[in-house]
This record gives C-alpha cells, sequence and structure tokens, in this order.
C-alpha cells in the first residue's frame, strides 16, 4: 500500500506538487522491462508534466520525447532527451517550430494536414535538409472518453481522414525533401479499456495490408498514447496497466518485419508519481452543505474545472477514528467552477488540516495559472 509522507508536508508552506521520484522509477523501470526484446519504442509525452527535474529522470531512462511545441523541444534538448529519440505533433506547428526540429535533426514530424506537409518540405529544402515524417491518421474509433480528450473520430480535428490517406500517401513519396517513414495514431487520452486499442489494430492490419498491395511499406507504426490511471486507487494502483497495454498491440498488431512500433505515454508514466498538496483555509456551513476551502485550487490543478475530473481528496492530518462528514472541497479562485469534489465522505476537518489531491503528476502543474494573480506553486521531491 503506497502512502504519502505527511511528516515531510508539514514544514513545507502550501499549495506545492509533490513528486515521489522514487515510484516514478519504479514506473519506468517497469515499462523498460515490459518492452524489452520487443522492436518497441517509448517516448514520453512531455506536455504530461515538464518540470525539469522531471524531464531529466525520464531522458536518463533512456525514453524519447513526444512533443507538440517548440517550447516542448527546447526543454526536452535541455533536459537531456536526444533529437534522434524526438517526435514533434501538433496540428499547428509554425514556421518557426517546423525550423527548431529541422535544424536539430529530429527523428520525425508527425504531419496532420495536407498544408502541413507541403510547409515542410519547402523549409527543409530552404535548409537543404530532408524531413522524416509520419502521416497522422484519424481512425474514426470511438475511444470513450471525455469529449474533450477524444482525439481519433472523424468529427476531431486532428489527422488525416482515411479515405484521404492514400492521396496523402501518395504526396509525400513525391516530395523530393520529404522522407515517408510511417503511419502515425492517437485515439485519445485517459483510456482504461483495452477495447479501442484491439479495433486501433485491427484497423492498421488494414491499412499496412493495403499499402503492402501497392508496394508501400513503412519503417515505423506509431499508436500513440492514451493509456489511462486509477483516478480513484492510487495507493493500490500506483501504476497505469501497463502489461494489457503492451500485450494488446504484441497480440493484435500485425507489425511487418523490421517495423518498429512506436508509444507516446504521458499520464501512465507521471501521474501517479505526484499529488498537489493543500491546507484547508476555512471550514463552513451554508444551509445544508459543509465546504472545505483550500488554498488550492483550479489554477493549480485544472482538471476538475476543464473536464469535470475527479481526484483522490485525502486529508492527511486527520485523526484516525475521527467521524466521517460530507463535504463540498473547493478552492479559492473566484469561479463557480472551482471545486475538487461533491459530497466527499472526509474524516472531521479543521482548519489547518493538510489535504492531497492526488494523482496529479499529469496535467497538474503543467496546466497552472495565474488567474486571480495567485503565484504558481513549487515543486517538492521525494530525494
Amino acid at each position: 500500500m503506497y502512502q504519502l509522507p505527511l511528516s515531510q508536508f508539514q514544514s513545507q508552506s502550501t499549495p506545492f506538487y509533490y513528486y515521489d521520484l522514487n515510484l516514478l522509477d519504479d514506473t519506468l523501470r517497469k515499462v523498460k522491462q515490459l518492452i524489452e526484446g520487443k522492436p518497441y519504442v517509448v517516448h514520453y509525452a512531455v506536455k504530461a508534466n515538464s518540470n525539469p527535474v522531471i524531464l531529466r529522470q525520464i531522458a536518463a531512462s533512456g525514453l524519447g520525447a513526444d512533443l507538440v511545441s517548440g517550447g516542448e523541444m527546447q526543454v526536452a534538448l535541455q533536459a537531456g532527451f536526444q533529437p534522434q529519440h524526438m517526435m514533434f505533433a501538433g496540428v499547428g506547428k509554425t514556421d518557426q517550430e517546423i525550423n527548431l526540429g529541422l535544424d536539430n535533426d529530429i527523428a520525425c514530424f508527425n504531419v496532420e494536414s495536407v498544408p502541413e506537409l507541403e510547409v515542410i518540405n519547402a523549409l527543409a529544402a530552404a535548409r537543404g535538409r530532408v524531413a522524416r515524417v509520419a502521416i497522422r491518421v484519424n481512425p474514426d474509433i470511438d475511444a470513450h472518453t471525455h469529449s474533450y480528450i477524444t482525439t481519433g473520430t472523424a468529427a476531431n480535428k486532428f489527422g488525416v481522414g482515411i479515405e484521404l490517406l492514400s492521396q496523402v500517401v501518395e504526396l509525400a513519396q513525391s516530395l523530393p525533401c520529404i522522407e515517408l517513414i510511417g503511419l502515425h495514431f492517437h485515439i485519445g487520452s485517459q483510456i482504461t479499456l483495452m477495447e479501442p486499442y484491439r479495433m486501433l489494430c485491427e484497423r492498421i492490419n488494414e491499412l499496412l495490408d493495403f499499402f503492402d498491395s501497392r508496394n508501400v511499406h513503412f519503417k515505423m507504426i506509431d499508436v500513440g498514447g492514451g493509456l489511462g490511471v486509477d483516478y480513484e486507487h492510487p495507493d493500490t494502483c500506483p501504476m497505469a496497466p501497463f502489461e494489457p497495454f503492451f500485450d494488446t498491440f504484441t497480440q493484435h498488431l500485425h507489425l511487418r518485419e523490421g517495423q518498429q512500433l512506436h508509444f507516446e505515454l504521458g499520464r501512465a508514466i507521471v501521474a501517479q508519481c505526484g499529488s498537489l498538496i493543500a491546507s484547508v483555509v476555512f471550514v463552513k456551513e451554508n444551509r445544508n452543505k459543509r465546504f472545505v476551502i483550500l488554498d488550492a485550487g483550479m489554477t493549480q490543478l485544472v482538471r476538475p474545472a476543464l473536464y469535470q475530473a475527479h481526484h483522490l481528496i485525502q486529508n492527511l492530518s486527520a485523526d484516525a477514528d475521527a467521524p466521517m462528514v460530507t463535504y463540498d472541497v473547493v478552492g479559492p479562485v473566484c469561479e463557480s467552477s472551482d471545486v475538487f469534489g461533491h459530497d466527499e465522505e472526509l474524516p472531521l476537518t479543521s482548519r489547518g488540516h493538510i489535504f492531497a489531491i492526488r494523482s496529479a503528476g499529469a496535467y497538474g502543474e503543467v496546466m497552472a495559472s495565474q488567474y486571480n494573480m495567485r503565484p504558481l506553486p513549487p515543486a517538492v521531491f521525494s530525494r
């Protein structure tokens, strides 16, 4: 059973992000163990958490980097990720960002449209380079996750529709400063069922058969990431379900000889190693409601307000035999959506108690804002 070290928090001003680097080590070790001996390459999705300490630890483990902006490329380079292990995705890459990738000779641009393909070709030509690209395919698969983080259906802005793929592949092969090396897919985030991934394997198998029949072969297939974590039980499930995830692709995706399979995992790597630590400012009663008001809110962790997401909320200071009481746990921001949880069953809570909002290692610190002119909180590490 995993537990947070309350004694380490009592001398620290709140709010702050706490990262367990030992758990991160264990997670990275598990991932590397499961892909050993397979033609699999894992890239860490920097958008999940770009804290420099976290990035340096992941880079040192040997994982590559999945990027969605030039800024992410710069921090990844500074953290020690190697350009030959960088994949650059995103629907709106600017000329400056593309040139940054070209100048660093990154592994691959994941291209999402014909105009982007043509611009990369022109910019590469101007620099006397050849850009390696993979075409992002929209496979029209519903991952059954929140609508804001679904990316693989025909209604989403991402990727090239399957009906246009053959034409785009032909165009990529014709451009003089483009080397087409693969196909890229990503169907969404916080996916906890393996069935959408199995469906993705079937769709990819069909596409590979189709292109094999036309003598078009790809060096690599990139299936993105999106693997979810258990937000309700981080202590008993401190790691994402990596085994069934990788097993699904091993069993159902028919790679060609010499073909590599790439993954882009973010949340699954870092979510459970991070917590948002806050203090109780007030306990308030209003009609039939009791409110716990924390000194952290949506400015430190926006997922509940943005996605209606729920994170496990723990009172770390409460007595073991304290009676359970129903509270709404809220933040101090002047927005009605600044709520971490409604009707939370928690031990009797008092002003000054220390709370943990768990599984905040992904999309916590990296999405923090200074709305209401609230300062950005520091990060505290286990070692």
